[in-house]
């Protein structure tokens, strides 16, 4: 906090495919247990592992030949990862190299047990997946075990109306099943509360532009613990911060 410069954790050493490089990395979680840096490679087609402690020079790679883009990890450090070149969530344990998918993996579409170029994904306590389902502008909510999903939020075709959603990316999901997502093209971050049949904005909505209220093709969201949220917006290469009520 405070500081102007960051420093470079992982890669910095050009473009490419040795252990010491990334391309185009797209996605990253803290191991805790591990205090490790796991990172969606998507240049690469592979998942990494960094250490962080110092001298750390090159990473290991955990997973292969996967278009992964989003990345999470639930309490018993299962990974979760989407491909949205295969239209699907799988979840792997540490070690192991197949996974099992847990939503999608029925070829590309919009029936309810598809996903359609899925991105971003949250899980809850009670492994339950939620994923931005981008070009079915939805987000589908996947409960442990079943076989399809549910519309939790849009679904409703691409557009700005409180019931729609246009490319969603980045969510986070509260203790209570309300969701937050980027609202990617239509530059706004929505609340979607458990079971409703539209959503309100909470940051945004005015449009693309630089303003202190306005994204150009918003991304990743994270909140801290003091309840601020944190907004990716990649076409204005910031990262923005918003005090939430």
């Amino acid at each position: 906090m405070g500081d102007t410069n960051g420093q470079v954790v992982a890669g910095g050493n050009g473009r490419g495919n040795r252990l010491d490089q990334l391309n185009s990395p797209i996605d990253v979680l803290i191991d805790k247990e591990t205090d490790s840096l796991i990172i969606c490679d998507l240049g690469n087609q592979q998942v990494v592992r960094w250490s962080r402690r110092s001298g750390t020079t090159q990473g290991e790679i955990l997973i292969d030949n996967i278009f992964g883009y989003g990345l999470t990890m639930d309490d018993q450090r299962y990974l979760y990862i989407s491909d949205p070149d295969k239209h699907e969530v799988k979840r792997y344990q540490i070690g192991d190299k197949n996974g099992t998918i847990v939503a999608g993996g029925n070829g590309k579409g919009a029936g309810l047990n598809q996903l359609n170029g899925p991105r971003y994904i949250f899980v809850d306590q009670q492994q339950t997946v939620y994923v931005s389902d981008g070009d079915n502008n939805r987000v589908m909510k996947w409960n442990k075990g079943a076989k399809e999903g549910i519309v939790a939020a849009g679904g409703q075709g691409q557009g700005n109306a409180l019931t729609q959603l246009y490319y969603p990316q980045g969510l986070f999901v509260d203790t209570l099943g309300t969701i937050y997502v980027a609202d990617g093209y239509n530059s706004r971050v929505m609340r979607w509360p458990k079971g409703a049949k539209q959503g309100t904005v909470i940051v945004g909505g005015n449009g693309y532009g630089e303003g202190a209220n306005q994204f150009d093709d918003l991304q990743g969201l994270s909140f801290d613990r003091h309840g601020n949220l944190y907004v990716a917006d990649y076409g204005n290469h910031r990262v923005q911060r918003f005090s939430i009520e």
